[in-house]
Parts: structure tokens; C-alpha cells; sequence
């Protein structure tokens, strides 16, 4: 250990221990037992696909680096800035509050590697044991407790005045082998756990292919042919005729079996998170997932809907995210009941047919979205993938009876709610 000066020995003066620690045990601050600084500010123009590695914060997953990903810069780096086995990297500041303060140790480095602005290092012959203690509720409550500030962060003097329990070395050994043992146990259960929701996932993706397939319930020669029906309320319909799946099914295009409404454009001033005389709610992108998500609802002006009754959401509406990120693009919900009149934004667009029933369309976009189709097709502007009426229009959509699509939306829930209830025992 360094010896403590004098301003350490005020500090353990003032300090009340949190919870007992045995009598072999003292309470320490990381700066008695440990070095840290921050890591390299590098521009944009820095950037080179033959530079030095930098890990960031997207490099430590599951308390382990992660090189999936990584930036490479020319430019100056100090010494300290370079990493070294056996550091223990943290991420020191981020948009998100739960992901500040994951860390990793540095267990093998094959070339010289430096860490980003938004990090930090801690060196320390305790490295394992200050591991452990970054990655409890004890180390969250600190950071919330000392963080004064609107932003997401760890300081470098909330790091090193964070006081821990030290037992004795061979002590602290003992400890960390025995949770290693359990750690990788659990980690074990984990990847079982994901691969099984994987293989869920694939379950559900291979029900709906065969829902739209066509081999999903038996057909029933009494049921109505799809093109009598999509011809009488569509007389415009294009219908293809090269492969039907089933004589009484047809295939026919997205712009023939529904219209599309998109979402309103409002200055972002206009906005409020609570309900208020005058103003609407307002469903975005982000409310929009398996089932409609309420719990960030925006609130605007009813001055934008008035004499556009198109903008006003129904029941049967089918709600789709048609300015996202390339993996969820295209990701749609069915609007099932609304308790108040509600809206949608410009990144949503509005679907409604009348030729389909409004759940097995539901079926249908979450079968091309589980499939990757939309964010295939769509177009990429920056970092934002966009699913415009003209791209939507062309998607060719199976037609099958009435009757048929009924049928289908009840297989397809029972087998799926069996699906869920695994995967929420997952969970539990």
C-alpha cells in the first residue's frame, strides 16, 4: 500500500463505514491502492484503418473486451494513455447511465493499444479485487450519490475517493477464485440462455413462413377465393397469378391491399412528456414494439390535427417505424385500443386495410421484419434507414380468404403464446 498522508487520514477520520467488514479487513480509498487517468482525445480526421487501436466503451462487454469494433488513429499518444496487461479499463462516461462505470481487465494485448477520452484506467496490484467491487450495487449507489451533474460520468476524484473493503491478499484470492468458479457457471447459463431465445426466435420466424406459406391450417374449399374479395373492394387490384401458394390465395402488392398515412412533422418545441388542456398524444418510433410501449409518451398540439382526421389513430390501425436505425426499420405493432385520442410523429407511418384482417397483416410485416427483409430494401440517409410509400408500395403481400386468415391468426397465437411463456420462464 502507499502510506496515507495526511489528507487520507482526515478523510478516514470523516468516514462512516456502510456496512461492518471483519476485524482482519480495512477500508481503503482506490487512491491509497491505485493509479487512474483518462484516455486519448483524438479527431475525426485522425481516424486510420492503419492507425493504433483505441478501445472505447462498446469494447467492454460482459465484463470482458470486446474487439468486434475498434478505432484506429494516427495521432500523438502519452504513455499513460497506452494500455498495459493487467489494466483494469473503465468507462468513465456515456450516454447511458447504467453503462457507466462497466469495466474490464486487460488480459492480452497484441500491438500497442490506447483507450478513448470517455475512459479511464486503473493500475493497481489489486486490479482483480477492484474488479469485482466496480461491478456491485455498492460501486452504483457511490456513483449516484457523488455525481452532481446532469452528465453520465465517474470523475477521476469520485474514482480514486471511492473507499472499498481490502481484506488480506490471500484472502482477497480465495474470494476472486470462487466467484470466478460461479461466475463461469452463470456465464454458462447465460449463453444457454440466449442461445435458447435464438432458437426461439428462429421457432417464430419458421411459424409465420409457413403462416404466409399457406401450410400453417388446412384449407377449406367453402372459404370465399381471395380474389373475388380483394377485387370487390379493391376493382384496381393487381393480381399476381405466377406462384399462389393455394388455388383460393392470390398475391397481390402492398399499395393494392393498403393505404399509408404518414406521420406528422411538428417543431420539436412543441412537444411535452405530460398530458395538459389542448394537447394529444403523440406515439414515435420508440412506442412502437411488440405491443404498443406507453411509458414515454410525447404530447403536442391538437392545432396540427385539426381537419386532418387521417393523423387521428384507430383501432385496427397498423402502426409502422419507417425512419429508424437498419435493424429496426421497418418494425410495425397493431393498435388494439386507445384510451384517449392519439396521433403519430414523422418517423412512423399509419397502414390500414380493408382487405386484410388488421392482425394478420401484423403477422405478415413481423414475418419481413424477423426475415431482415425491410432493412434489406430500405434506403440508408447517415445513420437513419428509411421505408418511403413508393419502396412499401411495391412489397408483394399473400392474399389468402377471409376465413383462412382467420384461421391463421389462432394457430399462430397459440403456438406462440406457448413460445412466450418459455421465454418469460427465462426470465424469471
Amino acid at each position: 500500500k502507499k502510506p496515507k498522508t495526511s489528507s487520507s487520514e482526515s478523510h478516514y477520520q470523516n468516514f462512516t463505514p456502510p456496512f461492518e467488514i471483519h476485524d482482519s479487513w480495512e477500508w481503503v480509498r482506490l487512491d491509497d491502492i491505485a493509479q487512474s487517468n483518462i484516455g486519448l482525445t483524438y479527431k475525426p480526421t485522425d481516424v486510420s484503418k492503419d492507425g493504433t487501436p483505441v478501445y472505447r466503451s462498446n469494447n467492454i462487454q460482459n465484463r470482458s473486451i470486446c474487439k468486434d469494433d475498434i478505432v484506429r488513429v494516427n495521432s500523438e499518444i502519452l504513455s499513460n494513455q497506452f494500455l498495459h496487461e493487467g489494466d483494469l479499463l473503465i468507462c468513465a462516461r456515456n450516454g447511458s447511465r447504467r453503462l457507466v462505470g462497466k469495466n474490464a481487465i486487460i488480459q492480452k494485448l497484441d500491438e500497442p493499444t490506447s483507450f478513448g477520452a470517455f475512459m479511464a484506467v486503473c493500475r493497481s496490484a489489486y486490479n482483480s479485487w477492484i474488479h469485482i467491487l466496480l461491478n456491485t450495487r455498492y460501486f452504483d449507489r457511490y456513483l449516484d450519490a457523488s455525481n452532481s451533474t446532469a452528465i453520465n460520468q465517474v470523475t477521476q476524484k469520485m474514482l480514486l475517493d471511492f473507499t472499498i473493503p481490502f481484506p488480506p491478499i490471500r484472502e482477497q484470492n480465495r474470494i476472486i477464485s470462487i466467484l470466478s468458479m460461479w461466475f463461469n457457471i452463470l456465464d454458462d447459463m447465460d449463453k444457454k440462455s440466449e442461445d435458447l431465445k435464438t432458437t426461439i426466435s428462429n421457432t417464430k420466424s419458421k411459424i409465420l413462413e409457413l403462416a404466409m406459406q399457406g401450410k400453417l391450417v388446412p384449407q377449406n374449399p367453402t372459404d370465399e377465393p381471395a380474389a373475388d374479395m380483394l377485387l370487390r373492394v379493391n376493382p384496381k387490384a393487381r393480381i399476381i397469378t405466377d406462384n399462389p401458394h393455394y388455388p383460393k390465395w392470390l398475391c397481390s402488392y402492398m399499395g393494392d391491399v393498403c393505404e399509408f398515412e404518414r406521420g406528422i412533422t411538428f417543431p420539436s418545441n412543441t412537444k411535452r412528456f405530460d398530458k395538459v388542456p389542448g394537447y394529444i398524444a403523440c406515439l414515435r418510433t420508440a412506442n412502437v414494439h411488440d405491443e404498443v410501449d406507453l411509458s414515454s409518451l410525447w404530447y403536442i398540439s391538437e392545432e396540427y390535427l385539426k381537419g386532418n382526421d387521417a393523423k387521428k389513430l384507430k383501432v385496427g390501425d397498423v402502426l409502422m417505424s419507417t425512419a429508424n436505425s437498419k435493424e429496426l426499420v421497418g418494425r410495425s405493432v397493431l393498435i388494439r385500443d386507445l384510451s384517449e385520442h392519439t396521433t403519430f410523429g414523422g418517423f412512423v407511418t399509419v397502414l390500414r386495410t380493408q382487405i386484410l384482417l388488421p392482425e394478420f397483416f401484423t403477422l405478415f410485416l413481423k414475418y419481413k421484419t424477423l426475415k431482415g427483409d425491410f432493412s434489406k430494401i430500405a434506403t440508408q440517409t447517415t445513420n437513419i434507414a428509411n421505408l418511403n410509400t413508393r419502396i412499401l408500395s411495391t412489397v408483394i403481400i399473400p392474399v389468402p380468404p377471409t376465413e383462412e386468415q382467420s384461421r391463421i391468426i389462432q394457430r399462430v397465437n397459440r403456438l406462440f403464446s406457448v413460445l412466450d411463456e418459455i421465454e418469460a420462464s427465462l426470465q424469471s
